[in-house]
């Protein structure tokens, strides 16, 4: 038999796999999947009359909390009717918090990078007007292509020691708050004080 030359083979490269881009953390919410068919229809139907409350018309908030405060009154003497409904609202709750300080979150972020843009602008600004009121000191406008930088010229008075001015210069301004420390420990002890009052409140959050 012909003897055969064996044939070196280059080495296949792994193929590239592209990952996919990063994107934006989005807010935790409520997961409605593990839920009943019935949950999740209540928790809909709340969520639009929570929609309702952000509007301007007053008219339509005031009737979005009486349709709700409706929903749940009608169940008072069915307990696990109830408990539905308000866990429903619960999740409804929670859903709107937590998008809340996601937004809040997201508005901190946005606010770091505008401080950034306006540092770098007024930067390059402060650069460019060095460069070219050295060049030309007596000009008060520069015009180009697309742009035109103009100045104008004010007053303003700088204190550098304050400490050294005479009381004739001085503005004086006073101003009061109510000690509420001091008011709440007196009246705690049995005084009454004319204008206030202490009021027992009680807080409640959903875990």
């Amino acid at each position: 038999m012909p003897r055969t030359t064996p044939v070196a083979l280059a080495p296949i490269a792994p193929k590239a796999v592209a990952l996919p881009a990063p994107t934006a953390p989005v807010p935790t919410t409520p997961s409605l999947w593990h839920l009943g068919i019935e949950a999740q229809e209540l928790t809909a139907r709340i969520g639009r009359l929570a929609d309702q409350l952000d509007l301007d018309e007053p008219e339509q908030q005031q009737a979005a909390i009486a349709s709700l405060e409706e929903a749940l009154l009608i169940e008072e003497g069915n307990r696990d009717a109830l408990a539905r409904k308000a866990d429903a609202t619960c999740w409804v709750i929670d859903h709107l918090r937590a998008q809340g300080h996601y937004r809040q979150q997201q508005a901190k972020r946005l606010v770091e990078l505008a401080k950034g843009d306006q540092c770098r602008a007024d930067a390059l600004e402060t650069t460019l007007v060095f460069v070219l009121t050295r060049l030309q000191p007596a000009a008060t406008r520069f015009s180009f292509p697309n742009h035109e930088l103009t100045s104008r010229r004010s007053e303003a008075v700088e204190i550098s020691a304050e400490e050294d001015l005479a009381p004739e210069w001085l503005r004086i301004t006073t101003a009061t708050a109510p000690d509420k420390g001091a008011i709440k420990a007196a009246l705690k002890s049995g005084q009454q004080i004319q204008g206030a009052q202490l009021v027992a409140r009680r807080s409640w959050s959903i875990h």
